[in-house]
Parts: C-alpha cells; structure tokens; sequence
C-alpha cells in the first residue's frame, strides 16, 4: 500500500522555454526569407543599373569606332587589361546586325542579336540593349543570370547563419530567465509536497506571482480547514475512547463482582459468559478506536525520531498482556533503530496489531519473527498459506484468512490504513519467501521530509 508521485510530463518551464526557442527561430527565418526576398529585388534593380550604364559608357566608343572603321573592317577585340573575372560582358553591333565591338567575354556568352532597346531575360541571360545615332547603333550588355543567384544565395546565407549561433544563445537564455522566474513557483511546489505526508504548516507565499499567490492563499486556508478537522477527529476519538472504555470497564468490573458473589449455577454460568462478551466488545472498541485513528490523520510526527524505543515497549506489553514474549524472536538494528516521521504512536499500533495477529494466527510452536532495520519493519509468522487472491482482502476491515483462531478481523486493516496514511509501503507474502508456509507483512518507511 504505497503512494506514488505522479510521472512527470512536460513542465510549464519546458513549454515555455520550447516555444519560445520555436518562436524566436520562426520569426528569424520569417525576417530572413522577407528580407532574402527584398534583397533579390535590390540586387535585381543595382545588376539592371549596372547593364544600362555599361551600356552608355560603352556608347562613346562605339560611335568612335563607327567613325573611324572601313567598310568590311573586322569586329575589333577589347583586350582586358589584366586578369579578372568578366560578370558584364557587352557587344556593339550595326543595324545591319554585324558586329563591330565586343567584349573579351563576349564569346563566351554568346549575346544574342536583333534585340529591342531595353531589359530582356533569357533562360541563363540578362541583356540590356541601347540604340544611338538614329538607330545605327546597337550597344546590348548581358550579364550571366547564374552570377546574381549566386549573390543572391550568399546573402541570404550570410542572414541565416547566425541563427545556428542565435539558437543555442536564445535557449540558454531562455531557459536561464525562465529557471530565475521559475524558482518561486518551484518553491512553492516543493512547499506543497512536503506537506502532503501530513505536514500541515501554512505555505510560505513570498515572491510569488500575481497569477500564484491567490493559489498559495487558498491552500493556506484548505490546509486550515483541514488541520480544524483534524484536530476535531482526534478531539473525538479520544472523548469517544474515553467515553466507551468506561461504561465497559464498568459494566466487565460489576459482572465479575457478580460471579464471584454467585454461588456454582446456570446463573454464575450466564456471568461467566456475559463477561467474556465484554472482553470481546472491549477489545472490539479499542480496534475500532484505532481503525478510527489511523483513518482519520495526525499520522506523522513533526520530528523523526527512532523506532526501537517504541518497538522495545511493544514488545514489553505484550509480554506483560499475553505472556507470549518467549515467542517472539526480534531483532533492531544498533542505536535505537532507524529514523521515521511516523507518529510513534502510530507505529506502536502499527507494530501491536501486526505482532498480535502474528502470535494469534502462526503455528503455536514456531516463533514469530519481528526485524525492525533501516527502511523496513518485517512481522513474520509460520502457519498456513494464505491463498494469494485472499492476501487483497485481509487488509479489508472484519476480513479473516484461513484461521480457526478468534479475532475481529481489523489487526491488518489497521496496519493497512496507518501505512496508507503516513504513506508507507505496505505489503503481504505468503509463504515467507525462502520458506514454504507462514505469512510476512513488511512495511517499508519513507525518507522523512525536510520541515519548511
């Protein structure tokens, strides 16, 4: 019987911090592409302007060139003056459509003809065409469309590669602003869980957000209420422990008066029997007291403490009650046993009832075993085996296993309930493992919580 913390899923530092990385990284590549988009179009309109003004400058020498050029001269050369790398290549051509003045790369491109004044696109072109003297001349400049996407993909690079630097950047410090934001919700959280093993001290509310600290008064207040309630169950089990023990003690001490004061008869017989159904409602009371205790909180101790001491004592009574000690083989570790926030009033109805249920229900001329070590309290007894769709029911309130043995049916339920409320591990074996019969019931403690 154990509670577990809920898996963690994704924390609201992750989503946060998640969609701010996607948010930043969307809204860069969106800024990149727009501003790859309107880059294309400038580098589009500075090549334009850089074909039209090749172009005119190419005018002068063109029109020198017609001035000065014999009928069936040749088409005339411009060497380059020293290497480079020929992006504007240009071509001076008559009306006729013959050539007269070109470019060294000219060739290499080879600028159609016949074109219109203006800008034109071919497949791998683009061309601007100027026409002077009266239309006699024909100046088009071409530039290779391969080079202006090239530029164009170096300057959308330039632009998205700092994002794989930004990235990292922007999440680290996302991440950093969202952990310092964080740190007093986190708090609060822990704060919560502590509290929820029955520490039931308010929740420190300091340095809380807006949208939280209107959480952190409504818990404060839920634990209030709930600490009232508490309170008031305990008030009552202890005026109600008070209340039925008394007329029952009564009542058992006047029927033992009676039989001593009647003589051997069906009426000293009938005493007899009215007194033992006392003992029986009793102890039916006291269990039922202690179900009504364990179900109802204030399980845990403010402090941990060592349960030896509380286990020692135990023993002690039962001895003193049933003279059954010698049946009984304990063992604790050194220093008073190990650590817990259980209630040590709680662990010692804990440990009664599981060691009473051991001596009631094991074999009568086998020990019973009882080992109290760090994180766990083993009871162990020999006996008959408890079938295993039997062992879910005997932590059931006035639930019996296989037993001819009387009692009422709450020994484990109690156990049981105690474990299920300070949040202790509960479990039954049958047989003891390693052995072939018996019954074990281990508890195992919890690590006490840090005390805010």
């Amino acid at each position: 019987m154990s509670g577990g913390r809920p898996s963690a899923g994704w924390s609201l530092r992750r989503r946060i911090g998640l969609w701010l990385a996607v948010a930043v990284t969307a809204l860069w590549l969106a800024a990149a592409t727009v501003a790859g988009l309107v880059l294309r179009h400038e580098i589009d309109e500075v090549f334009d302007s850089a074909l039209q003004e090749v172009a005119q400058r190419v005018l002068p020498l063109a029109y020198s060139e017609l001035l000065s050029r014999e009928d069936g001269g040749a088409t005339q050369h411009m060497a380059p003056i020293g290497p480079h790398r020929e992006y504007i290549a240009y071509v001076v051509r008559d009306k006729g459509g013959r050539e007269l003045l070109q470019s060294s790369g000219a060739d290499l491109m080879s600028i159609p003809g016949g074109l219109a004044p203006g800008y034109h696109s071919t497949d791998r072109l683009r061309t601007y065409t100027e026409a002077a003297v009266r239309g006699t001349i024909f100046v088009t400049t071409a530039e290779d469309l391969r080079h202006r996407e090239a530029a164009v993909r170096r300057a959308v690079a330039a632009l998205i590669w700092p994002l794989v630097a930004l990235v990292p950047i922007a999440l680290l410090g996302v991440w950093l602003t969202i952990r310092l934001s964080m740190k007093p919700v986190i708090a609060f959280r822990s704060a919560i869980e502590a509290r929820g093993r029955g520490n039931l001290a308010p929740v420190a509310a300091a340095g809380l957000p807006d949208e939280i600290a209107p959480v952190a008064a409504s818990v404060n207040a839920l634990m209030e209420r709930l600490r009232g309630a508490l309170e008031a169950e305990r008030s009552f089990t202890a005026n109600s422990a008070h209340e039925l023990r008394t007329p029952i003690a009564a009542a058992l001490a006047q029927t033992q008066r009676l039989i001593a004061e009647l003589p051997e008869s069906p009426a000293s017989d009938r005493a007899r029997s009215i007194a033992t159904a006392l003992r029986r409602l009793s102890r039916l009371s006291e269990k039922l007291l202690q179900l009504a205790k364990a179900e109802g909180g204030g399980l845990l101790a403010e402090t941990p403490a060592p349960l030896g001491l509380v286990l020692r004592h135990v023993i002690e009574e039962i001895d003193r009650q049933t003279d059954r000690g010698d049946a009984l083989a304990v063992s604790i570790t050194p220093d008073g046993g190990p650590l817990s926030d259980l209630d040590p009033d709680a662990f010692a109805i804990l440990a009664r009832n599981l060691i009473e249920n051991a001596l009631k229900h094991g074999a009568p001329d086998a020990p019973v075993s009882v080992r109290l070590a760090e994180g766990l309290f083993e009871v162990s007894n020999h006996g008959a085996v408890v079938p295993a769709e039997q062992l879910e029911r005997l932590v059931r309130p006035f639930e019996r296993g296989p037993t001819r043995s009387e009692g009422s049916g709450l020994g484990l339920a109690i156990a049981a309930a105690i474990c299920r409320g300070a949040g202790l591990a509960f479990d039954l074996a049958s047989p003891i493992p390693g052995e072939a019969d018996g019954l074990r019931a281990t508890v195992r403690f919890a690590t006490p919580a840090p005390q805010a």
